[in-house]
This record gives structure tokens, sequence and C-alpha cells, in this order.
């Protein structure tokens, strides 16, 4: 028989706690983001919808960017036990220099559109957290403002080459100058994508008003008023900036993009180089016969061919085929700290985030990149306490099994042969 009382007055005190009110909006609702997706989710509410879908869109039927989250997805862990790590080190070494964590800040294009604070509140959120930030040839912040953002950070300089080759050069030789330690040389971009969202939503650099964006604006005030009130918002090292973003891509990148380049820009680049958007073992092979400090296996957020392979998936090859000793790096489809811990257990070296970044960015300015560090570190730190890691030197193969769905056709070995 279970004995009843009426409630004690203090004892029911004791169990009631009160929470202060947090009256800040921005780090309230930031504080209540506990994932990526949840800085997601607050960045669709808080951004126009041209603009969001322009970051978070991709390449007609999104299937690169859907089928690589879901390799991520498709982990299976294998932790050790009995193996205490109550402390771990998620410090890297990687080009030359370090980084804190085991990824860094991916170039993305137009950054100013997302948020008004844009790369400034990337370059300095990295700096704050000891990782390197990456600025896009099509940034809206100059070389020297991201300079000056982190003036004793590690920066890097993703570079398109141009129609007009001088531009390129001339972009490579000012990075320098202002002490940007790697160069990114993209290779995936000959062309535009067809980023069908984009289309549909009539979207230009810089956006033009029309009855559909007005609408859309009423419940989103607050990033008109930044959008009308701050410096105009155009590319930071180009001179053209009206168009669909598929018109300025054409208009500017060159399709005959080849080895000869690669050596141009080598010859102008002091620093460490390495070629973003490779896609299969042979490239990578060959840039690694060629002499690059590194690759970055990409398929470019799933922003440009559909379909391409999936770099998580193309990684345990990549890293057998080009041994140990060279740097190879990764991302596309990044959204927890648990894919970068499987993607240096199969052999990265390092990881970029891209989306991630900018979710927390338009989600609330620099304080939302923070954010979505702080995250991505925690989730990080987590995932290798569980496993029963001390640092991640000691992640290795055996803590991963990439569960398939996808399974190509066997090839007959004549065709093997023509591949």
């Amino acid at each position: 028989m279970v004995q009843r009382q009426f409630p004690n007055p203090v004892e029911l005190l004791e169990l009631m706690k009160f929470k202060k009110p947090e009256l800040d909006g921005r780090k309230r609702r930031l504080e209540g983001a506990l994932t990526i997706d949840d800085l997601r989710l607050i960045a669709k509410r808080r951004t126009p919808k041209a603009a969001f879908d322009y970051t978070d869109g991709a390449a007609e039927g999104e299937l690169s960017l859907t089928r690589a989250r879901q390799a991520f997805q498709d982990v299976e862990f294998h932790p050790g036990i009995l193996r205490p790590a109550p402390t771990v080190d998620t410090s890297v070494e990687i080009l030359g220099g370090p980084s804190a964590l085991p990824f860094g800040i991916a170039p993305t294009g137009f950054t100013r559109l997302m948020q008004t604070e844009g790369e400034t509140a990337g370059a300095g959120a990295a700096a704050a957290a000891g990782i390197p930030f990456t600025l896009s040839t099509l940034g809206t912040t100059s070389i020297e403002g991201v300079k000056a953002a982190n003036p004793h950070g590690r920066n890097w300089f993703q570079l398109y080459v141009m129609r007009d080759r001088e531009i390129s050069y001339e972009l490579t030789r000012r990075a320098a100058a202002s002490g940007f330690d790697t160069l990114q040389f993209t290779v995936d971009t000959p062309v535009a994508g067809a980023r069908l969202r984009d289309k549909r939503n009539g979207f230009s650099i810089p956006p033009q008003l029309t009855l559909g964006t007005i609408i859309n604006a009423i419940p989103r005030p607050w990033w008109w008023y930044d959008f009308l009130t701050t410096p105009k918002l155009e590319f930071a090292s180009l001179s053209t900036t009206g168009g669909t973003v598929g018109e300025l891509l054409d208009a500017a990148m060159d399709p005959t993009i080849s080895y000869d380049d690669l050596a141009v820009i080598r010859d102008i680049w002091p620093g460490k180089i390495v070629i973003k958007g490779v896609q299969n073992v042979e490239d990578s092979v060959r840039l690694r016969d060629a002499g690059v400090d590194g690759i970055v296996l990409s398929n470019h957020g799933g922003r440009q061919l559909d379909r391409a392979p999936i770099p998580f998936h193309l990684l345990p090859e990549v890293r057998k085929a080009v041994g140990d000793d060279f740097t190879v790096m990764i991302d596309t489809g990044i959204m927890n700290g648990a894919d970068i811990v499987a993607a240096v257990a199969l052999g990265a070296d390092f990881t970029l985030i891209g989306r991630a970044y900018l979710y927390g960015l338009m989600a609330g300015g620099r304080q939302g990149v923070d954010r979505t560090i702080a995250i991505l570190r925690s989730e990080i730190e987590r995932t290798m306490r569980l496993l029963g890691v001390a640092s991640l030197a000691e992640l290795e193969p055996a803590h991963v099994t990439q569960l398939t769905r996808l399974v190509p056709v066997a090839r007959s070995a004549a065709e093997a042969r023509v591949h």
C-alpha cells in the first residue's frame, strides 16, 4: 500500500528552479540551437527565400548533396571499451601550420548576401577558434579586409582561373602579399552548374526588388534593413556584379583550364597549394606526382555536376592510392562533428565546412558562426570520448564502417580497361 501525504511546500520550493529569462533575442535563439540542423531552421526563418535557397540548394535534382549527407549518416562507429579518454586533443598540423580543430571554414561566394557581416564574421570566428578561414574569389570582402579581421590567424585563398588570366594572377599576388599561407586552386567549375532554385527564384547579384521579394521581405525586415543600410553588396575582387549566378560564373570561368594553368599559378604562389574539386583516384595520384601539397576531395557541395561521386565514399580508396604522407582533405555534406571524426578515421587529414558555417552566419552573424564552431567542437569531443580515443591520431579505419545504400553495378573487364 502506497502511503500518501499532502505535499510539503518547503519541499516543493526545493524542486522549483526558475531560470533567469534571456532578454537578448539573438543570444536566446542561438543558445537554443543544439545542432547544425537547428541553426539551419533559424536561418531559414530569418533569411529571404532567394538568399537562403542560394545557400541551401545544389545543382539540378540536388542528388549529389543528398547522397553526400546520407553517406555520413550511413556510418557505423566501433567504440573501444575500458579506454578512458577524460580529455581529448582535437588539434592537428595541416599544410605546415596548426589548427585547434580538424576542420576549417570553406570558401563561399556572395557571403554578405546571407548576412551583412559576411566573411569578416567567418574570419573573426575562425581566429577565435584557432582554425583556418578560406576566402573565395567570389567573396564580398576583400583579401585585405579578411586579413584585418584575422590578422594573426591562418588565412587561405580559393582561386578560380578566369577567362582573363591576369585577374587570377593579380588575386594570387595580393593574397600572397597579405600573408595568406595556402591557395586552394579550384578545378571543378569550368562552367556553372544548373542551380534550379536560383533560376526559379529569379536570384541575381545584387538582389533585385520584385513583387515576390517584397512580399517575402515583410516578415524579415531586419535582413532588408541590414542590406539597405550597409555598403553595397558586390564582389570585392571582381568588377562584374550584375546578373544571375550562372551568368556571372559562365562569363568569368574558363572551360579550357588545364595543368598549364596550374604550372603558372605555382610559379606565382609562394605558399602551399592544394587542388580543390578532385573526384577520382586517378587524378589524386596524378596530382600527388605533380608535386602539389595536397588535394580536397569535393564535388563543390553538390552545386556543379549532379550525380557526382560522393567524396566521403572516395576517401578510403584515395588514401590507399596516394599513401599516408600526402595531404588529403574533404568537404561536402558535413553537418555534424561525428561526420568529421568519421572522415579523419578513414584517412582525411582535414575537413572543410561550408553550409554549416553559413547557417550559423544567417542565424546570428558572428555569434552564429561561433555557435556553429562550438556545436561541431562539442560533437567531435563527445564522439572521440565515446569511441575511447584521446587524440585524432588514434582514429583509424577500424573505428568506422561505411554502410552502403548505392552499390555500383559491376562492369566487365573490357569496360573497366576503357576507364
